[in-house]
């Protein structure tokens, strides 16, 4: 009496193959991840514009009060009060540059918490869909791999 062993290759072979690889949820999420990166990048790039556009600014401003400050006075007593003038119109720049600066970054930190938060929402929709239909997928792959195997 001999027992027949059921070869199963062909059965997990047809059930592998009834599996579906849904490649449209991943290039829904690749393009959500290069829109944010492009949209992050976008945010650093005019930041950066405007940080050197103050940068410049501030130096030039600065060259200005010097030029005034070394010029040629008629007392020497002159020459303290430009000293005072330039230290004291220098602190006044630098707050006001530097308050520039925060404003910036407190923009950057806006945009980018609106950008992440958009985009994990987006993320979010994204694979709850494919989450849904790869279950109703896989579902209907299981009963046909069932009632192939039966």
């Amino acid at each position: 009496m001999t027992t027949k062993t059921q070869d199963f290759t062909a059965v997990f072979k047809d059930m592998m193959g009834a599996f579906p690889v849904d490649t449209k949820s991943m290039e829904e999420t690749f393009k959500t991840q290069t829109t944010l990166a492009e949209k992050m990048s976008g945010v650093a790039i005019d930041a950066a514009g405007k940080s050197t556009e103050l940068s410049a600014k501030w130096a030039q401003d600065t060259l200005a009060k010097i030029e005034a400050m070394s010029k040629a006075k008629a007392e020497p007593a002159d020459y303290a009060k430009a000293m005072t003038d330039f230290a004291s119109a220098s602190a006044e720049a630098a707050a006001e540059h530097m308050a520039a600066f925060a404003e910036i970054a407190k923009k950057v930190q806006t945009q980018t918490m609106e950008l992440v938060l958009a985009a994990g929402k987006d993320m979010s929709e994204d694979m709850t869909a494919a989450a849904k239909k790869a279950s109703t997928d896989m579902t209907a792959a299981a009963k046909k791999a069932t009632t192939v195997a039966k």
